[in-house]
């Protein structure tokens, strides 16, 4: 095999830089379209393009020229159960949050048409969450001192009140457990909020629990606010509603009362309407204890066990960061303990970025694959060459590790061999999983090959990535590195060391590896 019939195998794409524009395009898709969603219309007519451009970014357009009847049934039942459940979420929600109940109801009556417009997700169901009012609790409370306004914070304790919400809570732990149990029942929890407002409701106007140590809501206004879009500028408090999300709870009832479209959520506002309309002060007897069996309920929920046994056994680092949420959540603040996981999750994602991973590259036996030497034992080391592949983008937080980290592997690589033969001649790159470099990362790699020559050893660059390529010819890395030295395939460059090594080899008068056979 002659160096010439090598040479022509490595042929690594070397074309012109592309534009800033057409760069900056692309990443701008890559970023904000990773779907790609208008690749099934972009060679269509602009009438068609136009429309489904709309569709995309309005799914109503696309849902509601095909609705009828028929999905209407469905849009319906799920629209009257998830409001069912809406009604002691929000007022119970409110409590949590300490804003006025009325605003809880309020808050899934408007955002719901909204969803229905702009939502792409035919399940998911408007609403109130739990995580969200204990944020804006933390927020009001942090402005509010106990010494100030005592009553705030102090209630007497009543064992009227401690026996109702114990009675609750049990009732809807119960239906909590049948739903898992029995999947096919989830109408059971998904209603049993609403039938303890409502039985609490009963209760506490029959018995006049008010005047009997049972604290109830109060009053309740019916009717809809005035319009305020001459006032609004953006801003919640011209809106009256607290901060909506998708919660999973009303989600999943929304899913398995049979929804079809968005539309169940249209029906939920128009029901939740009504009863601002009119049956907004009934639910003014509701006992506070009744709530707060709720959000108890809803807030053992949130602990899932199983999955945090799961975390323990697969990834220590995510079990430690669910455990310092769950901490600072339960003995400190909602605020406090987001901040230290999601603090404890940026230090990994830092670690990741600073100390990517490196490895070793070995040939697998009676094959062309090459394959980290750590998970596969059985992958031999390639006499003479040290493959290492990089899998991370290379930027200034992370060059110099690289560095010393290549150095190190040659270190090592030397460091075992026991005779002259096994010394490193040549390092070979594999940076097909670098998705990027910056200059710092360029100028490491002119100093890591200025080193190399100095230890007498030769590098190569296999499979680098456009972008990275794109880099180099920019930098006139390539034009100082020589295209020579850059490879299609990890089996490309070793052929090619290979024959540099056996012609070195009948240089110096020492028997090449065929010699030695015969």
């Amino acid at each position: 095999m002659t160096n010439s019939s090598v040479e022509t195998n490595n042929q690594v794409n070397f074309s012109a830089p592309r534009g800033f524009a057409t760069t900056f395009k692309s990443d701008c898709k890559e970023t904000f379209f990773p779907d790609d969603p208008f690749d099934n219309f972009k060679d269509g007519k602009p009438l068609v393009r136009a429309k489904k451009t709309l569709q995309y970014f309005v799914p109503c357009f696309e849902w509601l020229p095909k609705y009828n009847f028929k999905l209407f049934r469905y849009d319906l039942l799920a629209g009257i159960t998830i409001t069912s459940l809406a009604i002691p979420q929000g007022i119970s929600y409110a409590k949590l949050g300490n804003v006025p109940p009325i605003v809880g109801l309020y808050s899934s009556f408007v955002p719901p048409f909204i969803y229905a417009i702009f939502g792409s997700s035919k399940h998911l169901a408007v609403g109130t969450v739990a995580a969200c009012s204990l944020l804006i609790y933390e927020t009001i409370g942090a402005k509010v001192d106990p010494k100030d306004d005592p009553t705030l914070y102090l209630h007497l304790w009543r064992w009227q009140s401690a026996l109702a919400g114990v009675i609750f809570l049990i009732f809807l732990q119960i239906t909590r457990y049948v739903r898992q149990k029995k999947p096919k029942l989830f109408w059971v929890s998904a209603m049993a909020p609403m039938v303890v407002v409502i039985v609490g409701c009963v209760f506490a106007y029959f018995v006049h629990g008010d005047k009997h140590g049972i604290q109830i809501v109060g009053p309740l206004k019916k009717g809809l606010n005035p319009p305020s879009v001459h006032l609004l500028n953006f801003d919640r408090r011209y809106l009256g509603a607290v901060v909506q999300a998708g919660p999973f709870s009303k989600t999943a009832v929304n899913y398995n009362s049979g929804c079809r479209t968005q539309m169940s959520n249209v029906v939920m506002g128009f029901c939740m309407m009504l009863v601002l309309l009119f049956l907004a002060p009934l639910f003014s007897y509701t006992p506070q204890v009744a709530l707060s069996a709720i959000i108890m309920s809803a807030m053992l929920g949130l602990i899932n066990y199983q999955e945090i046994i799961h975390l323990y056994k697969v990834d220590k680092f995510d079990f430690c960061i669910c455990i310092a949420a769950f901490l600072g959540v339960s003995f400190i603040s909602m605020d406090v303990g987001l901040m230290l996981s999601v603090g404890l999750g940026i230090i990994r994602a830092l670690l990741y970025m600073a100390r990517p991973a490196t490895c070793k590259l070995g040939k697998v036996p009676n094959s062309s694959l090459y394959r980290d030497t750590e998970q596969y034992p059985g992958s031999t080391s390639i006499q003479g060459i040290l493959v290492l592949q990089l899998g991370s983008p290379i930027y200034f937080a992370n060059c110099t590790y690289i560095r010393e980290r290549i150095l190190r592997y040659i270190r090592e690589e030397q460091g075992n061999s026991d005779s002259k033969s096994d010394v490193v001649e040549h390092l070979l790159l594999d940076l097909s999983g670098v998705s990027s470099i910056d200059m710092t990362g360029l100028e490491a790699f002119v100093e890591l090959r200025r080193i190399m020559q100095g230890k007498g050893i030769k590098m190569g660059i296999v499979n680098p990535r456009i972008e990275v390529l794109e880099k180099m010819t920019l930098a006139h890395f390539v034009d100082t590195f020589g295209k020579e030295n850059f490879y299609l395939s990890i089996e490309d460059a070793n052929q090619t060391c290979q024959f540099q090594l056996d012609t070195n080899k009948d240089k110096d008068g020492e028997p090449t590896n065929e010699q030695e056979g015969a």
